[in-house]
């Protein structure tokens, strides 16, 4: 079972999963759209939010991996409540409800952001202390607070600590630095970097993350059980001006940055050697990632709109909400 699976990562994910033979249940409240997930013969779509599932959706599932998320930290500030009751409550929920119905093995695909700000000269391992600064980054903390103390021999739990996540996806963001990147380069000529460029930040693209997940559903349960495993590569820790570099020249054409916000404060950078030590190995870079996207944007099979901006989307559904309810009548608009 995905939870999340409408979204950026889980789009990438299943159709891996469904490609290695698994069944899958994918959760969603599909947002974005049911059909970002192509039909097959062993994918069970349910339309459900995590914060209410029922114990007889877990009959028959040996593992979950635990993706739904209010994804980022403007979402996270603006629906602080919700990010919470989702990313954190809902998450614990649904690994005590699947422990008692014998699933065998949850996966929570957590963040690198709750490192928050390291010096320069440290680089976090799993034991490093944490820093959480946006409330996206405390959620996903106090999960993995939740989930863990759950680990015994009849149930494998792990955590995954996401770098930022970059590359094609059916459900596309370009909310994310390489993604909005290489669009702004494209489309503008002008490649959007947060002040001052200075600050670290780890990278991974989606397909990779994706892989890890997959690696953890079959890996030796004494190597993973009540573990958590940093996910990218020292190859994808980048100052955010030097990614801004690589990314433009990708795109050639004279790209010139242009710079918006206040100073970010966040700066980290990762150890990855725990899961490399597990056979992962990150296949893709920055460059791979840009490139991929600017082939898309420059064939048309791939656009910005509101539904690529995460909380531009959230906006609109929360105000169309509020006209439908105001307008609707006898349970319905013009027919009745």
């Amino acid at each position: 079972m995905v939870t999340g699976a409408g979204g950026y990562i889980g789009t990438t994910l299943i159709p891996k999963l469904l490609e290695k033979g698994f069944n899958v249940t994918a959760v969603d409240r599909y947002f974005f759209g049911e059909e970002l997930l192509p039909p097959h013969p062993n994918l069970a779509i349910v339309r459900d939010d995590t914060r209410r599932l029922p114990q007889n959706i877990f009959e028959g599932v040996d593992a979950v991996i635990d993706l739904v998320a209010i994804s980022n930290d403007p979402s996270g500030e603006l629906f602080g409540d919700v990010t919470y009751e989702i990313n954190r409550d809902s998450r614990i929920r649904t690994a005590h409800l699947a422990k008692a119905n014998g699933v065998q093995r949850y996966i929570l695909p957590s963040s690198c952001s709750i490192y928050g700000f390291l010096e320069d000269s440290v680089i976090a391992d799993e034991n490093s202390p944490t820093n959480p600064l946006t409330t996206y980054a405390k959620a996903n903390l106090q999960a993995e607070q939740g989930v863990l103390p759950l680990a015994s021999e009849e149930f494998v739990v792990v955590v995954l600590r996401q770098s930022t996540v970059y590359g094609y996806s059916p459900r596309m963001r370009f909310d994310l630095a390489i993604n909005g990147m290489t669009h702004g380069a494209w489309f503008t000529r002008k490649l959007p970097l947060m002040r001052d460029g200075n600050q670290w930040r780890p990278m991974v693209h989606v397909s990779d993350t994706a892989d890890a997940q997959l690696l953890m559903l079959t890996a030796d349960p004494n190597l993973i059980n009540g573990e958590i495993f940093n996910v990218g590569s020292k190859e994808n820790n980048y100052r955010l001006k030097d990614l801004a570099e690589k990314v433009a020249s990708v795109v050639g054409k004279d790209v010139v940055q242009e710079w918006y916000g206040d100073p970010d404060h966040r700066s980290y950078r990762v150890n990855f050697d725990k899961i490399e030590k597990l056979g992962f190995n990150a296949k893709f870079t920055a460059e791979n990632g840009a490139q991929e996207i600017l082939q898309r944007l420059e064939d048309g099979t791939l656009q910005m709109h509101d539904k690529t901006i995460t909380l531009n989307w959230y906006k609109n559904l929360v105000e169309w909400q509020k006209i439908i309810q105001k307008t609707e009548m006898y349970d319905g608009m013009l027919n009745i």
